[in-house]
């Protein structure tokens, strides 16, 4: 038996057997950055494009997500620093709608990595989600390319982008922007795939191993660059940041000191 204050002073980590709980978007902003986030796209929120009726509509569900995880969508993104760098962050949340990825969690990232280009900002987005959300079907799965361009158009522009991976992140959005960001990064033990595994099982007639799809098969598989427990994430982070703002200052010319290159020899008839 867990206490509840006592687990949100450890980031929602079980101080006996390492579990990473689940975490609020609010609650994973908080402890990332400098106090200092910036809101944008909140003002974007869904329709029903399709109008979808099923047991419940579709209107009736994103009410009763919004009362329940205090959230619009399944992202909250924004500008904020971390670690004194600034930054364009996004976040998941797997509380509204398991996640999934329709047209304004789309629509919010695709923004997010368009004012990170034009700020000249790197980009950190945590993901947590279910795969694409069905109520909105095909313009769900739009999601995926639209996103993938917008990131695409950042890095090609010399942005720098880090995904955090956390649990579960599956489907479209593993399929598309998670997997093609400068560094990824995974929280420790999280669950991170496309398919299930039962449908992977029943596909392919073969039994997978017990650690398929952790943060941890994948890093030995060479997936990922690194698996982190949560309580060093922060710090880990503002590494990367720090690494990548280097990486992108000028070179100041060397010095004539010896060190410098020698001279190329005058050609020779």
């Amino acid at each position: 038996m867990l206490y509840r204050p006592d687990l949100a002073n450890n980031l929602f980590v079980c101080t006996t057997c390492k579990h990473h709980f689940r975490m609020h978007a609010f609650d994973r902003i908080a402890m990332l950055v400098d106090a200092d986030f910036v809101e944008i796209g909140g003002e974007v929120v869904p329709g029903d494009p399709l109008g979808w009726t099923d047991k419940t509509s579709y209107p009736q569900k994103l009410e009763r997500d919004r009362e329940k995880s205090k959230l619009t969508e399944g992202v909250v993104c924004g500008f904020a620093s971390i670690g004194e760098l600034p930054v364009a962050l996004g976040v998941m949340d797997f509380n509204f709608r398991g996640g999934t990825m329709g047209t304004v969690v789309g629509e919010r990232l695709a923004r997010l990595f368009e004012g990170a280009r034009e700020r000249r900002l790197p980009v950190v987005v945590c993901t947590a989600s279910g795969g694409a959300r069905m109520e909105e079907g095909m313009l769900a799965l739009m999601q995926m390319a639209k996103t993938t361009v917008a990131l695409q158009r950042f890095r090609d522009d010399g942005g720098y982008a880090i995904t955090v991976l956390t649990d579960p992140t599956t489907g479209g959005v593993s399929a598309s922007f998670a997997f093609q960001t400068d560094v990824i990064v995974s929280e420790a033990r999280a669950s991170i795939g496309f398919a299930g595994r039962r449908v992977i099982e029943q596909t392919i007639r073969q039994k997978l191993p017990d650690n398929f799809q952790t943060a941890e098969f994948l890093l030995e598989h060479g997936a990922i660059d690194m698996v982190v427990e949560r309580g060093a994430l922060r710090e880990l982070l503002v590494r990367l940041l720090d690494y990548g703002a280097g990486a992108r200052r000028p070179v100041s010319p060397a010095p004539a000191n010896g060190f410098a290159p020698a001279p190329a020899p005058a050609a020779t008839s």
